[in-house]
């Protein structure tokens, strides 16, 4: 009721059309919370933009009425089994016949935002061009219908057979719109212009006054010049007097009954005359019948419409519909999509699956994307770790496994080469680093909240993937909190887990923990660098490569060389914490504790370029001598 009265009261008395209210089951359809739909940039990049997006990789709808639909299926994923296979059998019939999904395809490109001009017209907010969108509309969708509707639709899924019904019969409504509306439209319905000539004789009749009306002004101006003799006589027209006779103060004298003084000026007499008037008025009279008459004819169009509404909005849901389906039989066509088998299962078995945007992007710059593989049965096989060197993909599998899903659970097919999904009921996700300072939330902060989520909710059939758990606060503490999150995981929330760690002790909890097993992302080494293959296979990774990627940043050589030193006596350490001693020892601040030259290396001709300065005194140099100096360091350089 609150709702009812704020819409009447916004819209000033102008209900919209609103559908019965309908109970909303939450149990349908898979949840994602904020924060998964933000990691797994869903509509838009952590950084706001919407190229980039999985939405906008899949998007291949061609109206805006299919773009909303696919938007609002990749809002809301099902989470129930029928109406997921409904959905793949409907892509099905489309990607098995491709001269058909060409054929509709190509007419749906010409389809305007008919769905919307339709909300306008029943707003009263109607303008010209809303009503050539519905004609246009209804005309493509009588084109839809044509192809549809053949015998060979019998075999088409029940819900395609179903749209292709909605669309309907609107052939009088586009009749009437096609023989109304003129070509060119103007902007706004007080502009006029908008009923063709031919429609409606009534109105042709008053434009034609209207448009003779200079041709009525010249002839009775020409009789009169006829029977005055005054050659210079003419008939004038301003927003004042209307239209008068207008003379030479020479030829005033000369005009008498029936002519009518009206103005005398400086340079010139007015008159008027009874004809004249009439036909004045009768040409304001036209103008303002045509205007009348338009204007209910107008208001008789757009009756028509909304006399219609219940059937013109079933056709933009069943074009949207179809639009849809084509689009994910289009996307499956194209970039190589298979139907993944969805059952009530506990499986998660994915074989060479791709990240849709990376692999979307590494085909624009002609790079061939790695697929992997991942299995999860949510008994022996429910969690994995991994473990791998920074950038060598660990996220990117990570989100890819969880985007699968949920196109798997819009019923559209998934990037990969087969895929077997048991029902997921929710998705959780905790990749990277973010804070929220505008809340007083550090990073560390946001990583624990989203982890407590993960924790506090997943049940036996979430789907949770989890990267660098505790990696922004101290070792021991981080090393903790990724230890006890994984044991909880795999004990007390048993779901489907991809967990993704630096903390390469926790690989030791494979012994210990049934449902875990260890995995890595491979590498090579090859003449002192490290190439990435971006490739999971079974084992865990005892090295994390971060200094190779430091180098690849651009960190200065001599911060790598300085780090490779430490690194390696903290390596020499017998412990994962190096005691006091040994820290002590490293002089990490003080180049007065390196104890040997070697151990703080510069490049080579460092010191004679130091000692070459410390000799010159710019004030004792001519301007000639320091450009000399110049060249000396050059050459040391």
């Amino acid at each position: 009721g609150a709702l009812l009265d704020y819409i009447d009261l916004t819209q000033k008395g102008v209900m919209p059309p609103l559908s019965r209210p309908e109970q909303i089951d939450h149990s349908a359809h898979m949840e994602l919370d904020p924060s998964t739909r933000r990691n797994l940039e869903l509509f838009y990049t952590l950084s706001g933009q919407k190229t980039g997006t999985l939405f906008a990789v899949i998007n291949q709808t061609l109206t805006a009425a299919g773009a909303r639909l696919l938007a609002e299926h990749l809002h809301a994923p099902l989470a129930h089994l029928e109406p997921i296979l409904k959905r793949q059998n409907s892509i099905r019939y489309f990607y098995e016949q491709e001269h058909l999904r060409d054929t509709l395809r190509t007419t749906l490109q010409t389809c305007p935002d008919f769905e919307r001009a339709l909300m306008r017209i029943l707003m009263d907010r109607a303008r010209p061009r809303d009503l050539a969108a519905i004609r246009d509309g209804l005309q493509v969708s009588s084109q839809l219908r044509d192809v549809l509707d053949t015998p060979e639709l019998r075999a088409a899924p029940k819900n395609l057979q179903a749209l292709t019904q909605a669309l309907g019969i609107h052939e009088q409504l586009i009749k009437k719109l096609t023989q109304a509306l003129s070509p060119q439209l103007p902007a706004l319905l007080r502009d006029g212009g908008i009923i063709q000539t031919g429609y409606a004789p009534e109105l042709d009749k008053f434009r034609t006054l209207q448009c003779e009306g200079k041709r009525l002004v010249a002839n009775l101006q020409a009789d009169y010049v006829k029977q005055t003799g005054i050659n210079s006589l003419k008939i004038k027209h301003n927003n004042v007097l209307g239209y008068f006779i207008d003379v030479t103060p020479t030829h005033a004298d000369k005009l008498q009954d029936p002519f009518i003084h009206r103005q005398t000026l400086a340079n010139s007499v007015r008159f008027t005359t009874t004809q004249l008037a009439e036909l004045e008025s009768e040409l304001n009279k036209s103008g303002d019948m045509a205007h009348a008459t338009e204007q209910r004819l107008i208001e008789e169009l757009l009756s028509a419409i909304k006399t219609s509404a219940t059937d013109i909005k079933l056709a933009t849901k069943a074009i949207a519909g179809l639009d849809v389906y084509l689009s994910h039989a289009h996307l499956a066509h194209t970039q190589s999509y298979v139907r993944p088998e969805m059952d009530e299962s506990l499986a998660f078995n994915i074989k060479d699956g791709r990240h849709p945007v990376v692999e979307q992007v590494l085909k624009n710059s002609r790079a061939d994307y790695t697929p992997n593989d991942c299995g999860l049965d949510g008994k022996d096989q429910r969690l994995w770790l991994i473990t791998g060197p920074n950038m060598a993909g660990k996220s990117t599998f990570l989100r890819q496994n969880a985007l699968i899903a949920i196109l798997a659970h819009m019923g559209g097919y998934v990037p990969a080469k087969s895929a077997h999904i048991g029902l997921i009921d929710r998705i959780y996700s905790r990749v990277g680093a973010a804070d929220d300072l505008a809340r007083g939330q550090s990073t560390f902060m946001v990583e624990m909240i989203e982890t407590a989520t993960i924790l506090n909710q997943s049940r036996k059939r979430a789907f949770v993937i989890l990267d660098e758990i505790g990696r922004g606060t101290a070792t021991y503490d981080g090393l903790s909190i990724a230890w006890a999150a994984v044991e909880h995981l795999h004990n007390n929330n048993k779901c489907r887990s991809l967990f993704a760690t630096h903390y390469h002790e926790l690989t030791c909890l494979e012994k210990s923990l049934k449902g875990l097993s260890c995995h890595t992302v491979s590498v090579k080494e090859w003449n002192d660098e490290v190439i990435f293959l971006h490739k999971v296979i079974d084992g865990t990774a005892d090295r994390s490569y971060g200094i190779h990627v430091a180098k690849i940043a651009g960190l200065p050589e001599t911060v790598i060389k300085r780090a490779r030193t430490i690194l390696g006596k903290l390596e020499s350490s017998s412990t994962v914490a190096v005691s006091i001693d040994p820290i002590h020892s490293l002089p990490l601040f003080e180049h007065s504790q390196a104890g040997t030259p070697q151990e703080i290396t510069h490049p080579q001709g460092i010191s004679a370029l130091a000692e070459k300065l410390g000799k010159i005194n710019p004030d004792d140099l001519t301007p000639r001598q320091a450009l000399d100096a110049l060249f000396e360091l050059k050459k040391i350089v």
